[in-house]
């Protein structure tokens, strides 16, 4: 029984001998392709989330005002070094920094051993009194 009867050949003397295949082996460019295609698959979606920074221009030469709000272990907030000691007061302090033009920068500074979640409600406060440029600084 011959499996191949194009490419054995006989010869003369009766014993077989291979014949080069004319017919290009596609199996391991088909893997390769298949590889590609995946990884493309993989890095696609990575690439589609973006964060959205507000970056400076070069044309802005006025740096923004700095504003530096602590927060100590006991939710006592300080602006700027003055203790504030009512949440209307923060608010008010918070919507007129928010109505400037040139919006200061807030950077929010924990002491080490202020609970997370008063943290995160001041980030969340500032940033529903519509300022675009707060941070959480150490």
């Amino acid at each position: 029984m011959k499996l191949y009867p194009s490419s054995l050949h006989r010869s003369q003397d009766g014993a077989s001998e291979a014949q080069p295949m004319v017919e290009m082996n596609t199996t391991p460019l088909i893997d390769v392709m298949l590889v590609l295609l995946v990884m493309l698959i993989i890095t696609i979606p990575v690439q589609l989330h973006s964060v959205p920074l507000d970056m400076p221009s070069k044309s802005s030469s006025a740096l923004p005002e700095l504003v530096r709000v602590q927060i100590d272990a006991n939710g006592f907030v300080r602006w700027n070094d003055e203790l504030i000691s009512d949440v209307t007061t923060l608010d008010q302090r918070l919507t007129t920094a928010a109505a400037l033009p040139n919006q200061p920068e807030i950077h929010i500074t924990p002491e080490p051993n202020t609970p997370y979640a008063l943290v995160v409600s001041m980030t969340a406060l500032a940033q529903k009194m519509g300022l675009r440029r707060v941070g959480v600084v150490n």
